[in-house]
């Protein structure tokens, strides 16, 4: 039978890694509650090893069809990056949530936390110290990241490798910060509204670092495997997008919690 097709759209193949994937989520969860309540991290540890199985394999599919297949067409490129967009407007919605909790309890304190922000008996942080690094850090990032994207399109091998070489040890740097900042800090998720809406807010900020930062190393990897050509690198793309995104919200928590909230 002809596997050729007369049409530019991708009609996938069965995969089992949604199923994996569902099931790996639904593990860690379960993980995670155990851990919780019985300080045994033994079904995380199962649930983040399907996980991180069925990502690779499921990362290792999509660029055999991307980039030796060739089934990502011009049509299927274009419903990726409809696809990305709509993600990451979803995403800004997500984040849009935090903030609305963030000022709706900071710009009137109910008298139960005595009618001040931040709440008697918490100490923020000094926007001037670890959290302006991290902004440093991240607009540092979103410059090397645009390095990396520029040096691509003009078929620069070095460039793009260095760029993206960067740009990961920005997140990495940025994690350690930020893993050091909780650490230190005076006070708890527990400790009010006030403590909920930073940790949740900074913390699933934190989250998506870390998956930028794994996307933009999958990124590297693939240019030093040359998957990458100069009019044929959505993966690429979509990476840079996501960054920008996350410097970006980066820049209103920074203005908003660290040092507006303080």
């Amino acid at each position: 039978m002809s596997t050729h097709s007369n049409h530019p759209y991708h009609l996938v193949d069965y995969s089992p890694w949604p199923l994996t994937g569902a099931l790996g989520a639904l593990i860690t969860t379960m993980g995670i509650v155990k851990l919780f309540h019985q300080l045994d991290s033994s079904l995380l540890i199962i649930g983040n090893t399907i996980t991180i199985l069925t990502m690779l394999q499921w990362w290792r599919d999509i660029t055999r069809e991307g980039t030796y297949q060739g089934l990502h067409t011009l049509v299927v490129t274009m419903g990726l990056r409809w696809g990305m967009i709509l993600f990451i407007i979803s995403e800004i919605f997500f984040f849009v949530s935090f903030f609305w909790a963030f000022f709706h309890s900071s710009l009137s304190p109910s008298i139960e936390i005595g009618m001040n922000w931040p709440p008697i008996g918490i100490h923020p942080f000094n926007p001037l110290e670890i959290p302006l690094l991290n902004t440093i850090i991240l607009l540092s990032s979103g410059v090397t990241i645009t390095w990396a994207h520029h040096a691509l399109m003009n078929n620069n091998y070095t460039q793009t490798t260095q760029g993206l070489f960067f740009t990961v040890i920005f997140g990495i740097y940025f994690s350690l910060l930020q893993g050091f900042e909780y650490m230190e800090s005076p006070f708890t998720i527990a400790d009010s509204v006030y403590g909920s809406t930073f940790f949740m807010a900074t913390g699933f900020h934190g989250l998506h670092v870390l998956i930028g930062s794994t996307f933009i190393l999958i990124c590297l990897i693939r240019h030093i495997k040359f998957h990458f050509s100069t009019n044929h690198h959505f993966g690429f793309e979509a990476a840079a997008w996501y960054w920008h995104f996350v410097d970006v919200v980066w820049l209103f928590l920074y203005l908003s919690i660290y040092w507006w909230g303080s």
